[in-house]
Formats: C-alpha cells, structure tokens, sequence
C-alpha cells in the first residue's frame, strides 16, 4: 500500500463492513496514485506521441501565447509598459499565460501567504489562484529603482532584489523560447512541450517568491507612510478626552503636538497651495483669546459651521463689534474642521491611501487650515496689525456712507474696487496718521520703517519725511475745502467726482496719493491681495467659509 502511496487512517478501516469493502478501498487508493504518476509521466515526455501528445485545447492555448508574446511592446528584451497600448498587451500576454498553464493542468506554485495581505492586496488577489499582474512584473524590473512616498524614500530589500532577479532569468527564459517561435500563415511551430512546462513552472515559483517578498515590503511602506495621519488621529483622539480640561498645562501640551502634526501633513499631503509646516499652535491661541473676549468657544463655531441658527446669531454679533474677530473664527473653525476629520478616518484608516495627497477629502480640509492660519498668522496673531485692520474696516464701513458705490464695489468684489482701496487706505492713515490703522500700513511697506520692521521702535508715519511731507499737503487741502473737505475726498477716490473749490490742491493730493496707492499694491503683491482680501472680508461682515463642518452624506477620505 505504501509504494502506491497510499494511507488508510485505522479509522477508516474500522468503519468497513466487510473485506470487499477493504478491497475496493485499496483498489481504489492504487488508482489515484497511478493517476498522480500518469500525470508526471505526461510531463516528462510531453511532445512525443502517446502519453505525451498535445489536446487540442493545449494547442490553441499555446498558439494564443506565442501571438501575444508577438503584441508585447519589448525594449530590449524588457516589455515597456509605461505606455496604454504597452500596457493592456502585457495584460493580455499575462492572462494567456495563465491559460497555458491551466490547459496543461501545472500546479500552481503556494500562495498562502497572501492569507497575511493587508485587506487592500487580499481584494487585489482574492485566492491562491495565479493571478499575474503588471506592476509585480513592472517592479521586478525596476528592482534596484527607490520609492518615493510622502517625500520619503524606501528601496527594496536585499531578498526581495534576489526574488526580482530571479523573476526577471525565468522572463528571459520564457522570452527566448518563444522568440524561436515563428508564426506564419500555415500555422507556425509551437514550442517543446516539456521545456514549455519547465520554463513556467521556474516562472510561476519565481513569480511567487517575488509577489510574496514584494507585497509584504510595499504594505510595510505604507504603514510607514500612514503613520503621519495615525500620529494625528492618536493626538486628536487625546485632546478629546481633555476637552473638560481646557486651559490646563496637559491640554495646551497635546493640542501643540496635534497642531504640529497636521501642519506635517501639510507639508506632505496640500498639492494644491504652498504646503507650509511653520504655522504654529500660537496662532490658534491668539485666535481663541480674541474669541474669549467676546465669550465665544470652539464648540460655538463649530454649532455655527453645522447650521445652528443660535450658534450663527452670536457668532454675527461678534463679527459686527469686531470684523476680525471673523478671520479668528475661521481659524478655530478650519482647525475644528480637521479634527472632525480626524476622528471619521480613524474609522476607516485601511481607506487611506499611502501617498497623502491622493486622499482628496484630506487636501480639502488641509487647503482650507492652511489659507485660514496664513492668515491668521499676520491679522490674527499679529496684535498690531488685528488692531489695524478692525481700525480700518470701521473707517471703510463709514467711507460707504458717503460714497455708497464703495460698498456696492466691496459686495460685488467689482474689479475697480482693488484701484480704490489702497487709495482709502492712504487717505485714512493721512487723516488720522496716529490711529492703530497706522500698523497695518507699516506692515505693508516694511523698507518705509526699517526699524519698526526690525522690531527695535515704534516709529511714526511723521518720522519719514516723504509721508510727513504728504500729511501736511492733506492738512492744507481739508482747511481749504472745509467741513465737507473729508467727503470731497473720499469721493475723488471712489469715482473721481470733485468739487471746484480748491480743485488744483484736491489734485495734486490725489496724484500723491495715487504714487502711494501704486507702491502699496507693488512693493510684496502677495501681501496686498492677501490684505485687500481680508479687509473685503471684514467689511462685508465675515468669512463665508463652512469649513466642511457639517457633516455630509458620505465621508470623503
């Protein structure tokens, strides 16, 4: 029994009733046995006749093999595979080849280990079936080439080059024999049989060990490269069970950890703006001072972002006390934004892709974090500068009562309005040049007050002798225009209308004016649209950003 190779259990012989039975059992053992030789026998003598004669089925799946090897799009013996045609005829070449090994009936080599796949590659080869695809043999060719994820990078392992190697002396081996395969019009010549099942039996086991080295790597680097927004989701998931101990050293401690994270990720994942890492935890809590003041918290902008009725009233009595306490609301309301998202991936981490900037939703709300900080960075941060601008806004607000075209410009965001503004910039610092609207044009014109820029005085509009010079000619002209001398200007500046009275000096003014309204918007362009920018916003009562707070009906990775 043991030379035909086969093995009754005691079990089995002890539930047979009778010796017939016992004999039908070994005749039927010797007969699967005989079969498993057959087999062999068949494939050490394939090509001859008899035992080794080819079906027909064997036949065609051969021919169909060596005419897809003819579509291959080869490079020096290499498939190309960067181009759709180069590509999909590799594809088909693949699937052919597993046909011929199914139609000769080869075993396939062992692919259990596929059981460890993350779920992503377990969808990506379901069983323990072939399954060849074109990136595993794409990346045994380019085995010695790095990959780049998240600006890191990572090359396979001195075993895992062993493997490709390996893989790529069977592709050559299966590439030579089906080269000495002419195909004509009669039919063509069809390779050894036996060398055939040889060649790919070596390529199927090399196949395999590659596959298996490969794939293990490549999930490796990519929870490597998840790590980032896991680092994130562990920071966010801490701060929220500190969230009734707000204000204490613990809270302020994880919130700057999470803070760094996300602008990490940042760094890495927003394709679509500059991608800065430096916008730091002070900004948020400038931002949550200036909100204070007013009583008004992070879950109320975040009640307010999912359409609290409640929530969005008080949020718009702060923003009429205070137009930039809207640019502070959206910073605490982008980094809430964040942390929702945080917590929703944290669902579903198997969902996120590797490389960082492929999960969209990710981008979307690190878009919306970085303009909102950028921002905050400079008129929330910056208490000058936020004691400027909710200067300059109120003067705007009282500008459009007397010239209604200006706020009609503001609304619409009319192209003329970003000629207008700098010049209503101008006038108001010239009409009270020692009010905090005075800072925000220092900020703008830096190479003006070198030593406020530096940080070493607090230097007057009057201590630079050009604007001193400009002051004065202000002065001259409101004594000669009179009580409505104010409203006479802001005029000429919004739509050029002026009165005949003192119309030589009302015009020389405002040429003055105009070569400091061209120096505003010339000197940093970046930092004047981001100022006009925020002023449009301030003025028009807030920021009409949601900042993806409510929820949705599906969430986007």
């Amino acid at each position: 029994k043991k030379s035909h190779g086969a093995h009754l259990s005691v079990s089995v012989v002890r539930g047979l009733d009778s010796v017939d039975d016992l004999r039908q059992l070994v005749i039927g053992a010797q007969a699967t046995a005989a079969s498993k030789f057959t087999r062999m026998l068949r494939r050490l003598v394939g090509g001859t006749a008899g035992w080794g004669s080819v079906s027909s089925a064997e036949t065609s799946a051969i021919d169909n093999l060596t005419t897809t090897y003819r579509q291959l799009h080869l490079d020096g013996g290499r498939a190309e595979v960067g181009s759709e045609a180069g590509y999909s005829a590799c594809a088909i070449f693949l699937s052919a080849m597993e046909s011929v090994a199914k139609a000769i009936g080869l075993e396939a080599a062992p692919r259990h280990y596929r059981k460890t796949f993350s779920a992503n590659y377990r969808a990506l080869f379901p069983d323990d079936a072939r399954h060849y695809r074109v990136d595993v043999l794409e990346a045994s060719a380019d085995q010695h080439s790095a990959i780049w994820v998240n600006g890191d990078k990572f090359e396979l392992s001195p075993e895992a080059i062993c493997h490709a190697e390996a893989l790529q002396k069977a592709w050559a081996d299966l590439s030579v024999l089906l080269e000495g395969c002419s195909i004509s019009s009669e039919g063509g010549k069809q390779p050894a049989r036996a060398e055939l099942i040889s060649i790919l039996e070596d390529m199927d086991r090399a196949w395999a060990g590659f596959e298996h080295k490969y794939i293990a790597e490549l999930i490796e680097i990519e929870e490597q490269a998840r790590r980032l927004i896991i680092k994130a989701v562990d920071n966010e998931t801490k701060l929220g069970q500190l969230e009734d101990r707000r204000g204490s050293p613990e809270f302020a401690q994880v919130q700057a950890a999470l803070v760094q994270c996300v602008a990490h990720l940042n760094s890495v994942a927003n394709f679509r703006r500059k991608g800065r890492d430096d916008l730091g935890v002070e900004i948020l809590e400038s931002a949550v001072v200036i909100l204070d003041r007013f009583g008004i918290n992070s879950r109320d902008v975040v009640a307010a972002g999912e359409g609290k009725g409640f929530a969005q009233a008080a949020l718009t009595r702060v923003v009429e006390k205070c137009a930039g306490a809207s640019l502070a609301i959206d910073v605490v309301g982008s980094f809430e934004a964040m942390r929702r998202y945080l917590r929703e991936v944290k669902k579903c981490l198997e969902r996120v892709d590797p490389h960082l900037c492929n999960n969209s939703g990710l981008v979307a709300r690190l878009v919306d974090w970085e303009e909102s900080w950028e921002v905050g960075a400079r008129y929330v941060h910056q208490r000058v500068i936020h004691d400027g601008t909710n200067d300059l806004v109120d003067e705007c607000k009282a500008v459009g009562q007397i010239a209604p075209t200006f706020m009609t410009m503001c609304t619409d965001c009319d192209v003329e309005l970003f000629l207008v503004l700098p010049r209503i910039l101008i006038l108001c610092c010239l009409a009270k040049p020692d009010e905090a609207r005075a800072g925000l044009l220092k900020s703008l014109l830096p190479h003006r007050f070198p030593e406020v820029a530096a940080g070493t005085a607090p230097l007057q509009l009057m201590d630079v002798p050009e604007l001193a010079s400009l002051i004065e000619e202000f002065k001259q002209a409101v004594h000669l225009l009179g009580t409505n001398a104010w409203s006479l200007l802001v005029r000429r500046a919004v739509d050029g209308s002026s009165s005949n009275d003192g119309a030589s000096m009302v015009e020389t003014l405002m040429r003055d004016v105009e070569g400091w309204s061209l120096e505003l918007q010339r000197h940093c362009a970046e930092d004047w649209n981001q100022c006009s920018s925020v002023l449009v916003q301030c003025i028009n009562g807030g920021s009409q950003k949601q900042h993806l707070l409510a929820p949705g009906p599906k969430f986007q990775v």
